[in-house]
C-alpha cells in the first residue's frame, strides 16, 4: 500500500472587500438600512416617525398607572376583596359590625351526609355576571352550562384556599377572613340575653314599641339590619353613587336605565329605618342630580315600580314635595307606552323623546308587567288630579277582565300589544310574568277603599284555580307548594318568586277574606322557609322543584343552573305579614335565620351585599357581583318591620305596599 501523496504546499484565496461585500458587519448593517431608509418616499417616512411619536408618548402618560399597578399587585396578596391573608381573628375583620351578624366570616361547615367530591385543581376565577334586563328574564351565567353535573361546575370554579400550620386547627378560607374550620358564629348568651329570656315572654301590647329594644341573642335585631343597611350604602356611595346598581367585588357600578335605581329605590327605607344622614344626602343628588330628560329607553313596568312608586312613598311619608313633582315628571313620561292600537301598554318608552316600542324580539307585553302598574299611576292621578294616569291603567284591568284564554282565573303570562289578546295560551304560573297580577288585583281593591267589586271577583277566582289547579304536596314532609300547569300538564317547579303569595293571602284574610286563605298562607309560609332550610347555605334558589314521589332526604331539588340567589325579598316579605297578623314568634326566628345568612355569604367586607349563583355551597357560593336594587328597597326593609313589635310602623291598615315595598296610603274613602 501505497502513502498519500505529500503536499508542500498552501492554497490561499484573498478576497477583494469593498463597501458593496456583505459580511455581517454592524457597518454594513448601518449603511443598508439607511439606503432603505433613504428609499421611503417623504410620506412614508413621515408617518412612521408620527407613529413613533405616538407610541412615546402614549407610553409616558401610562407610565404613572402602571407603576401604580405593579406596586399594588407587589403590594396586596390575590384576591384582597374575598380573603385576608393574615390570621387576625374574626373580630378583627370587620371593624365596626355588630356581634352575632358575623360578616364577612364563612361559617364552619356542619357536617352532613353528603358524598365528598374530589377538590377540583384551581383554575382562574371569571369576572361577575353582568347583565342587563329585568332580573326574571335575565338569562343567568349558569343556564349557560345547561345539564352540567355538580363535579363538571365546580371544576370550573376555583376552590376554596385552605392552610394549615403544624399543631393548628385547618383554616377556611373564602372572603373577609380566614378563621378555624370548627369556629362556630352563634353567640354565647349575655347577662343581657339571660334576662330577658327570665321575662314573663308575653308579647307586647299595641303602640308599645319597647319590645323594639329588646336584646335577641346579645343583639338588637333592629339595629342589625340598620347596620347591614349602613355597610351596603357604604359600597353604593363609594363605588356607585348616583349610578344603577352596586357591582360590590368589583367595585364599580353597573348601569340598567341611568337614573340612580338603587338610590331612589332606598329613599323610604331611609326614611322608615331613621337613617337621616343618609337620607339627606340622598335628597340632595335627587333634588340637584336626578334628571329624566334623557335619550334612554327604560322597561314601564320597572321604572313604575322602583321610580315613581320610590317617589310616591317617599312623599308621602316625609311631605316633601320634591318627591311628588320628581314623580310627576317621570309618570308623564310614561304614559306614552299607553299608545297602542290595544290600550296594552308598550314594555319600553324612550323618556326623552317621548317613543314606546315593544321588545326587539315580541309585539308581546307580559301579563305581570301591564297590570302591576296600577298602585302608582291611580296615586299619582288622585294626588295630581290630573285623571289620564288613572284613566290608561284602568283601561288595562278592564280588557284583562273579559279577555278569553283564563283558566279558572288563571292568566297566560303574555298579551299582545296590538289584539290587546292573550299569547302562549295554557301556560299558567304564579312565578316570573304573571305573579304580581294577582298581588294587584287584591291591592287595589284595598287601596280603592273595597269598592271594585271586579277586581276582587277575579282575585277570588283566581285563589280558587290556584287551589284546584296547582297546589300539591311534596315527599317526605308534606309540604304544600305552588306549581304549574303547561297544557294540562302539572309540573312540580316553583320560582321563589312565587313566595309573595302567602302574605297576600293573609292580606286577604286580614280584610275580611275567607279564613281558609290565612289557612293556606302559613301553610305556603312553611314551604317558603324549607326553601331555606334544606339548603346547605341557608339561603333559597331561584327556582326549585319539588319531590313528589316518596322517599327519604330533601323535599326539595335544585338544578345546576336555577342555583342562584338574588337577595329576593319575597319570603322575608310573606313572614312581615304573617308576624304582623298573627304574632307568632316563630315568623321572626325564621327571618333572624334568613338575615343571618345572608351576611355569612353574601356580604362584601368593603362595602356591599351580592347575589350568589350557589346556595348549595358553603364554602365557595361563587359571588355574582350584583346588589340589585331591591336589596336595599325591599329586602333589608321588610326585615326591619319583620323584626319590629310596633304594629303602627307602617300600619296595614294605612297603607299598601306595592311589588317593590313602597308603602302607598289607602285612599280616605275606604274608612
Amino acid at each position: 500500500m501505497y502513502p498519500p501523496a505529500r503536499k508542500d504546499f498552501i492554497t490561499l484565496t484573498v478576497t477583494e472587500q469593498d463597501g458593496r461585500s456583505y459580511n455581517n458587519s454592524k457597518q454594513w448593517r448601518r449603511q443598508s438600512c439607511w439606503r432603505k431608509w433613504k428609499q421611503l418616499s417623504r410620506l412614508q417616512r413621515s408617518l412612521i416617525l408620527f407613529l413613533l411619536v405616538l407610541l412615546l408618548v402614549s407610553v409616558i402618560a401610562m407610565y404613572p398607572t402602571l407603576v401604580e399597578h405593579w406596586k399594588g399587585l407587589s403590594n396586596k396578596p390575590p384576591k384582597e376583596e374575598w380573603h385576608r391573608m393574615d390570621n387576625s381573628p374574626p373580630e378583627q375583620v370587620m371593624p365596626g359590625a355588630l356581634p352575632g351578624v358575623a360578616p364577612g366570616v364563612i361559617p364552619a361547615p356542619q357536617k352532613q351526609n353528603i358524598p365528598i367530591l374530589p377538590e377540583p385543581p384551581p383554575v382562574k376565577q371569571k369576572k361577575g355576571f353582568n347583565k342587563r334586563g329585568p332580573p326574571g328574564l335575565q338569562n343567568h351565567l349558569q343556564k349557560k352550562k345547561g345539564n352540567m353535573t355538580d363535579l363538571q361546575i365546580e371544576a370550573k370554579q376555583e376552590p376554596v384556599a385552605g392552610s394549615r400550620e403544624e399543631g393548628e386547627k385547618p383554616v377556611i378560607s373564602w372572603r373577609g377572613a380566614m378563621i378555624e374550620a370548627d369556629q362556630g358564629t352563634e353567640l354565647q348568651p349575655s347577662v343581657k340575653e339571660a334576662e330577658y329570656e327570665k321575662g314573663d315572654g308575653a308579647l307586647p301590647k299595641p303602640g308599645d314599641t319597647t319590645g323594639m329594644q329588646r336584646p335577641v341573642h346579645g343583639i338588637n335585631r333592629l339595629e342589625a339590619v340598620k347596620e347591614a343597611f349602613r355597610h351596603a350604602w357604604k359600597g353604593y356611595k363609594e363605588f356607585a353613587w348616583g349610578h344603577d346598581e352596586l357591582k360590590p367585588i368589583s367595585k364599580s357600578y353597573g348601569e340598567w336605565f341611568g337614573l340612580g335605581l338603587t338610590l331612589i329605590d332606598a329613599l323610604d327605607t331611609m326614611w322608615i329605618l331613621n337613617l337621616k344622614e343618609e337620607f339627606k344626602e340622598a335628597r340632595t343628588w335627587v333634588a340637584k342630580e336626578l334628571s329624566f330628560d334623557k335619550n334612554v329607553d327604560v322597561n314601564l313596568f320597572e321604572s313604575t315600580i322602583r321610580i315613581v312608586g320610590g317617589l310616591l312613598s317617599t312623599y308621602h311619608l316625609s311631605g316633601d314635595s320634591l318627591f311628588l313633582e320628581k314623580a310627576k315628571d317621570i309618570g308623564s313620561r310614561l304614559l306614552p307606552a299607553f299608545n297602542t292600537p290595544s290600550k296594552i301598554p308598550f314594555s319600553d318608552v324612550n323618556i326623552g323623546k317621548g317613543t314606546a316600542h315593544p321588545p326587539r324580539w315580541t309585539s308581546d307585553s307580559t301579563v305581570a308587567e301591564v297590570t302591576s302598574i296600577q298602585l302608582e299611576f291611580r296615586e299619582l292621578s288622585r294626588l295630581t288630579q290630573d285623571p289620564r294616569y288613572q284613566k290608561a291603567v284602568d283601561e288595562v284591568m278592564k280588557l284583562v277582565h273579559k279577555l278569553d284564554g283564563k283558566h279558572d282565573g288563571l292568566v297566560p303570562m303574555f298579551i299582545n300589544t296590538n289584539t290587546g289578546q292573550f299569547t302562549h295560551l295554557g301556560v299558567f304560573t304564579l312565578g316570573a310574568r304573571a305573579d304580581s297580577y294577582y298581588e294587584y288585583l287584591l291591592k287595589q281593591w284595598i287601596q280603592g277603599g273595597k269598592k271594585e267589586t271586579e277586581l276582587l271577583e277575579d282575585y277570588m277566582q283566581a285563589i280558587e284555580g290556584v287551589k284546584k289547579n296547582l297546589l300539591k304536596q311534596s315527599s317526605p314532609r308534606s309540604l304544600t307548594f305552588v306549581g304549574e300547569l303547561s297544557h294540562g300538564h302539572f309540573s312540580p317547579k316553583m320560582d321563589h318568586l312565587v313566595c309573595f303569595l302567602p302574605g297576600t293571602l293573609a292580606l286577604g284574610a286580614h280584610n275580611g277574606l275567607s279564613a281558609e286563605h290565612m289557612d293556606l298562607a302559613k301553610r305556603l309560609m312553611e314551604t317558603c322557609y324549607q326553601m331555606y332550610a334544606q339548603m346547605e347555605t341557608g339561603l333559597s334558589p331561584e327556582i326549585v322543584h319539588f319531590n313528589m314521589v316518596p322517599h327519604e332526604g330533601l323535599d326539595v331539588d335544585v338544578k345546576p343552573a336555577d342555583r342562584h340567589n338574588l337577595l329576593r325579598p319575597e319570603t322575608v316579605e310573606s313572614l312581615f305579614y304573617l308576624y304582623r297578623f298573627t304574632q307568632d314568634k316563630k315568623y321572626q326566628e325564621w327571618g333572624w335565620e334568613m338575615f343571618q345568612n345572608f351576611n355569612k355569604y353574601t356580604r362584601v367586607p368593603t362595602g356591599g351585599y351580592t347575589s350568589i349563583n350557589n346556595v348549595r355551597d358553603r364554602e365557595y357560593p361563587s359571588p355574582r357581583d350584583k346588589m340589585e336594587s331591591f336589596f336595599l328597597g325591599e329586602t333589608l326593609k321588610y326585615f326591619y318591620l319583620l323584626f319590629s313589635d310596633d304594629p303602627n310602623l307602617i300600619s296595614l291598615d294605612r297603607y299598601v305596599f306595592n311589588t317593590e315595598a313602597h308603602p302607598l296610603p289607602i285612599w280616605p274613602s275606604a274608612a
